[in-house]
């Protein structure tokens, strides 16, 4: 099991404001001596709690969901240092376990953060509802008008590690697409989980809306996780989000369906016609700006004919990018200083300031490259020639293929989603970054006038 499956507490008895973050001794006593049975009997507890939320929410109208995302929105900004101060305490406490500097960017929370999701609940107001969304409609030659439309799945779970950020973006989801979400955020954002889902749960119910719309499974820690993963029936969908271990095994163990959310081992390209200042400006934004996150790019692919690495290695290079490069890089570079690249660095998703670079001899060389060691998540290619680009489109198969931009626009929010509950990079109901349409599914109404079956 990985590190999101450890448990966390939830004190559940005081108000958001009043709330000390992090679990009692007394609570994590509590959880520790319960019986797998009465575990179990618990989150099945929830869970039917939140099928029942889910009923109430599936109909909701647009204005009452807004009406619950601005309420969210508002209380955030109302406890926003009670928020902090809890972030605080897990970013120390990840610091004195060693976390990964990648981790804990992911797990830090400031006013500007908490501003951005703010921000980001607006946005998915001012969203059209995807709910009764008509996706196809016809009249047969009987009479028989069909629709096929847009409705909430039900009960969302979410698994997760230390991503505070994720809690409120799942959550505004799910609420404006009338589901009910249950959620599991690991043991590294326990203290700010808490507060978080108080908060949450206060702003619903302040607006009307059941409070059990938003739950989580924390205070059971790892083994509430395996109920949860186990609750078929009881949960419609599982979203998995975080590094490799925890999305496998969360696909391996998990009964509910999975929604798998992948690693970002990105790629860019750059072939022999592309505009220099443009490389530089990309690369530097796609590797440097949030190197943590699944949409930075770790792989670099340069043509033989192109003159731009240089400019580029050095820009990368000045930024404090540590280049892995394999021989031929490393002989176009005598001045900047690199390391030598292992196939392991070209499976690598480094989540930091590292950067892998290759030198190919033709664009079907960078796919093969991208075939063979791409996750499925971002490649880009960087080209003034639009046969080359039109080919890189048609030939690479990943959820989302750029050309021209940085690869850090994969994200739900920048491609007008108003936010995600992450990036699928499998290919069924779901694929690449999951906004509102993606968390409903559909069904048939079919509308007669006393017309039989012959």
């Amino acid at each position: 099991m990985t590190e999101a499956l450890i448990h966390t507490a939830e004190n559940s008895g005081t108000t958001a404001a009043q709330a000390q973050p992090g679990p009692s001794a007394e609570q994590v006593s509590a959880v520790d001596t319960l019986s797998p049975a009465e575990v179990e009997a618990a989150v099945h507890a929830i869970a039917d709690r939140s099928r029942h939320a889910a009923r109430r929410m599936s109909t909701a109208n647009r204005a009452w969901k807004d009406r619950g995302l601005r309420a969210v929105g508002a209380a955030l900004q109302e406890n926003v240092q009670a928020i902090l101060a809890a972030n605080a305490m897990d970013v120390q406490r990840g610091k004195d376990n060693g976390t990964s500097k990648a981790l804990l960017d992911r797990l830090t929370l400031t006013e500007t953060r908490v501003a951005g999701l703010v921000a980001a609940l607006e946005n998915l107001a001012n969203l059209p509802d995807p709910v009764g969304n008509v996706v196809r409609g016809q009249t047969l030659p009987n009479g028989l008008r069909l629709r096929q439309v847009n409705v909430p799945m039900g009960v969302v779970a979410a698994i997760y590690e230390a991503r505070p950020n994720v809690t409120v973006d799942i959550a505004g989801l799910a609420l404006k697409s009338g589901n009910a979400v249950i959620l599991r955020g690991g043991s590294a954002a326990e203290a700010t989980n808490q507060v978080l889902v108080r908060v949450l749960r206060e702003a619903l119910e302040s607006v009307g809306l059941p409070a059990d719309a938003v739950q989580t499974v924390d205070q059971f820690g790892r083994a509430g996780a395996n109920v949860l993963m186990k609750a078929r029936g009881r949960v419609d969908v599982l979203i998995p989000r975080g590094g490799r271990d925890l999305i496998q095994t969360v696909v391996t163990n998990s009964a509910v369906p999975v929604i798998e959310t992948g690693e970002g081992n990105v790629h860019i390209f750059i072939d022999e016609s592309a505009d220099e200042n443009m490389a530089v400006e990309i690369l530097l934004n796609a590797k440097t700006q949030r190197p943590s996150v699944c949409n930075t790019v770790e792989t670099l692919l340069v043509h033989s004919g192109s003159t731009v690495l240089p400019a580029v290695a050095s820009a990368l290079r000045n930024a404090g990018v540590r280049l892995h490069v394999d021989d031929r890089t490393k002989a176009a570079l005598p001045g900047v200083e690199t390391e030598p690249a292992t196939d392991a660095d070209w499976g690598t998703e480094y989540m930091d300031l590292d950067l892998a670079v290759a030198m190919v001899d033709s664009l079907d060389d960078a796919v093969q490259h991208i075939r063979t060691w791409s996750t499925g998540h971002t490649e880009a290619i960087l080209t003034n020639h639009l046969a080359n680009a039109e080919r890189f489109i048609a030939e690479v198969d990943s959820a989302a293929v750029i050309v021209n931009a940085s690869t850090r626009f994969t994200d739900g929010g920048e491609l007008g989603l108003g936010a995600e509950v992450g990036i699928s990079t499998q290919k069924l109901h779901a694929r690449g970054p999951m906004g509102l349409t993606e968390l409903t599914t559909t069904k048939w109404i079919v509308q007669g006038e006393g017309q039989v079956r012959a």
